[in-house]
């Protein structure tokens, strides 16, 4: 998992978290987990797509855009390269 400051370089969001699950199950359970954990705190998505078996989520907080990757999209997708100019706010591997 990664937490992006993408705000000098990004109109759009102050924020990305990029994470992964192994498998569909893994997906959905983190996705669910999210909007559950962020719904309940009254915090709702402006935007969420994808689907588990796409291999890549979305939800669109505004400031805060998560990305939920299969391991092969993240790495064809390659998100912190294409915004290597952000800093690493967090990492967990």
């Amino acid at each position: 998992m990664v937490l992006l400051d993408v705000r000098a370089s990004c109109s759009f969001a102050d924020y990305f978290l990029i994470c992964s699950g192994e498998s569909e199950r893994q997906l959905n359970a983190i996705w669910d987990a999210i909007l559950e954990t962020l719904k309940a705190r009254g915090v709702v998505p402006l935007h969420k797509e994808g689907v588990p078996g796409s291999g890549w989520l979305l939800a669109d907080y505004g400031s805060v855009v998560i990305h939920i990757f299969a391991p092969e999209e993240r790495e064809f997708y390659q998100l912190e390269a294409l915004w290597k100019d952000a800093v690493p706010v967090l990492r967990i591997q």
